[in-house]
């Protein structure tokens, strides 16, 4: 039979080795927080669980009570994990807090809290993956989940942010996935559940993984409270997406989207924005299929940009478009590098003297000196990324809401 409830579990982690990476750390906390908020509202979920190896974000979600790895928390104090749920604000919230620096392996842990807590209906989230999903689609979401014994529900089957499925206890059928992308794939082909796709829109495929997400969301109407008070206290230049907003809904424009574009985030683009759309879509798939590992990852635009050198290749981008959106990463792997996170993330924010890599560096500089606004990111920028541009170019002149809800038809 259908359960009362449905239970949501939120994992984020906290990847802070470098203050750049804090930085998309704590925008992933603020997403959680904007989650939490909206969850409680929601009155088909039950139970709200938070997976996080952060302290501060445990504090942030409780007073402040000295925090112990392996205990179970809520907005009323700390109790021993084998004790009952602490209620917050008419429903059970726990947060299962990890020991810093521990290995992490998604699918078992995930897995541990479905039997240790006797969840019937799961509602999976990364972190980062709802900083768009409003109150009203969580519910939507949740509600079909009651309605059905056998489904899930998911961002991208493929590739998973969060996805909600029944019975929770299919689980135990699957091998456990060690990240989450695996899990909707997995909960159909070998546990065998049927499978609904959920419409993409920006809510749905938007995941905060780099700076340049940040960037993206900043111009989204639909960002939480408390996602744009701490997007709003950082200093991101966001003019050159400012800039490049404008050609989404130009009708005499081009713009030039190149790296791991999926057919889906074509037919968006040519079908949701006014512009000429050039497409360059190379090496998706790139690191599952261990070809940029061996070294085999090869690119057009990159074979070009060795030929011609760096202002010639920016030179070239601005006779073809008016706006560029680059997966810098496929360029990267191209090359046969792979920079730290630090000097990756530090070219998607437009700071060369802070990239140690001194090819980077250049590559950096030279696509802020181009005659175009040329946002550079990866894979997230040219998936989730522009669905929150399409998004945001729109709501300047029409409703968001009406957009959104033409998308689902």
């Amino acid at each position: 039979m259908p359960g009362s409830k449905v239970s949501m579990v939120i994992m984020t982690g906290s990847s802070e080795r470098s203050e750049v990476e804090r930085m998309v750390a704590l925008a992933r906390h603020a997403i959680t927080l904007d989650t939490v908020e909206r969850a409680l509202a929601v009155e088909a979920i039950g139970r709200i669980v938070i997976v996080t190896d952060s302290a501060s974000l445990a504090e942030s979600l409780s007073p402040p009570e000295p925090f112990v790895p392996g205990h179970r928390t809520g907005p009323y104090g700390t109790v021993p994990k084998d004790q009952g749920p602490v209620e917050g604000r008419g429903k059970p919230v726990h947060i299962e807090l990890e020991a810093p620096g521990e290995e992490f392996h998604f699918g078992r842990r995930l897995r541990e809290l479905i039997i240790e807590q006797g969840m019937e209906k799961v509602f999976y989230i990364g972190g980062g993956s709802s900083a768009l999903l409003s109150t009203e689609e969580m519910g939507r979401i949740a509600e079909t989940l009651l309605s059905t014994d056998e489904l899930v529900i998911a961002n991208n089957f493929y590739s998973t942010d969060f996805a909600a499925f029944a019975p929770a206890q299919a689980i135990e059928s699957i091998e456990p996935p060690i990240v989450d992308n695996d899990l909707a794939w997995l909960l159909v082909e070998q546990a065998g559940l049927p499978c609904k796709e959920l419409p993409r829109t920006a809510a749905t495929q938007l995941d905060v993984d780099t700076p340049t997400d940040l960037m993206t969301l900043k111009p989204h109407p639909g960002v939480g409270p408390h996602t744009r008070r701490y997007l709003d206290s950082l200093e991101l230049d966001t003019s050159h997406i400012e800039q490049a907003l404008e050609f989404l809904t130009d009708r005499d424009a081009e713009v030039l989207v190149a790296g791991r574009v999926s057919a889906s985030t074509w037919a968006y683009l040519e079908e949701e924005t006014a512009c000429r759309v050039r497409l360059f879509a190379e090496e998706r798939g790139m690191r599952a299929s261990g070809r940029q590992a061996r070294g085999e990852a090869l690119s057009l635009l990159g074979f070009y940009l060795e030929e011609v050198g760096l202002e010639r290749f920016f030179a070239t981008l601005a006779e073809m478009s008016q706006a560029a959106f680059l997966d810098s990463r496929v360029l990267f792997a191209h090359r046969g590098i792979w920079p730290p996170a630090a000097d990756r993330f530090y070219s998607d924010l437009r700071q060369p003297k802070k990239i140690n890599d001194p090819w980077v560096r250049r590559f950096t500089e030279a696509a802020i000196e181009a005659p175009i606004p040329v946002v550079l990111g990866g894979h997230s920028l040219v998936s989730g990324g522009l669905y929150a541009l399409v998004e945001a170019a729109w709501a300047r002149g029409e409703d968001l809401a009406r957009h959104v809800e033409r998308l689902r038809q």
